[in-house]
């Protein structure tokens, strides 16, 4: 790998220390960094600007900075291209990022040696119909959220799979998840933890309004139909949480499994049930603590 683009949050405090010490090792190495132009501008390295629809054209691996927003925002971004994604987590979580800003020296010799592997992430393509035609289409890593607005109304879920009706759902909302958004969204609501190597689709609801509604793990090949109905207009859809659009009543959006996979890169000693011992368990290394010996 000599070829490398860095994408960059730039909200986060430690984005350009990180950013600025992430070229150097690069650089140092004799390998190629690309930068966004206005980032590039930021740290005085104009000479390595690349426009970012140009980095499937000439990169080879993408470092993310920032936190798992961010990359879900660059799995998107680069879905239609097989880019290896490399996360270095500044944010809170981080629970899709691999590397700690604190390690960047063996992040970097550990992926120019080879010595990771690439995790293919399962992604859902989704689209909002109406009346019968496709108004809207995405693609969603971590998952697709249907849910009231601001009121405190109920709105109506009828879910059909493969043609097939599976129920209906009253309450705040459902959500079809990926075995990646499993920890996210869909987790708070009651949803379990699914490994991500499972090829399956969630559906979580959102509050449901009534008690023997639980959350159902259903095939990966499957494609749910969820057509909406509410007493109000306040309604919309999400793709991970950060593309959102407005539904009217009897709207139907489509959600099925993407030929498209984020390829993640991993570290072998680091395995997903230890990430969520940590990350959402709060439990500590061995030997800091009790929690670590048990």
């Amino acid at each position: 790998m000599k070829r490398f683009g860095i994408l960059v949050n730039k909200g986060k405090p430690k984005a350009r220390v990180v950013l600025k010490e992430l070229v150097l090792l690069l650089e140092e190495r004799r390998v190629e960094v690309w930068l966004e132009p206005d980032i590039a501008q930021s740290i005085d390295r104009p000479d390595l600007s690349l426009a970012v629809n140009r980095f499937p054209d000439v990169v080879e691996i993408v470092f993310v900075l920032g936190g798992d927003g961010t990359l879900l925002g660059v799995a998107r971004r680069f879905a239609d291209f097989d880019i290896p994604i490399l996360g270095f987590n500044l944010g809170n979580l981080g629970f899709l990022s691999e590397a700690e800003p604190d390690s960047l020296s063996t992040a970097v010799d550990r992926i120019l040696s080879g010595d990771y592997y690439i995790e293919e992430r399962l992604m859902l393509d989704a689209e909002v119909v109406r009346d019968g035609k496709v108004l809207e289409r995405s693609v969603a890593l971590n998952d697709v959220g249907i849910a009231k607005g601001s009121f405190s109304r109920m709105i109506t879920g009828t879910v059909y799979m493969d043609g097939v009706y599976l129920g209906t759902y009253s309450g705040d909302g459902l959500i079809v998840s990926t075995p990646t958004g499993s920890t996210a969204y869909s987790l708070s609501c009651g949803g379990p933890i699914v490994w991500p190597g499972v090829q399956c689709i969630l559906l979580t609801p959102i509050c449901p309004h009534t008690l023997t509604a639980r959350p159902m793990v259903l095939p990966a090949d499957s494609t749910l139909e969820i057509r909406v109905s509410a007493t109000h207009r306040d309604l919309g859809v999400t793709i991970d949480g950060q593309l959102g659009y407005r539904l009217r009543v009897d709207d139907v959006i489509r959600v099925a499994k993407s030929r498209h996979y984020t390829p993640l890169i991993k570290w072998e000693e680091r395995d997903f049930f230890e990430v969520v011992r940590k990350k959402l368990q709060g439990e500590q290394d061995e030997g800091e603590g009790l929690e670590g010996r048990i």
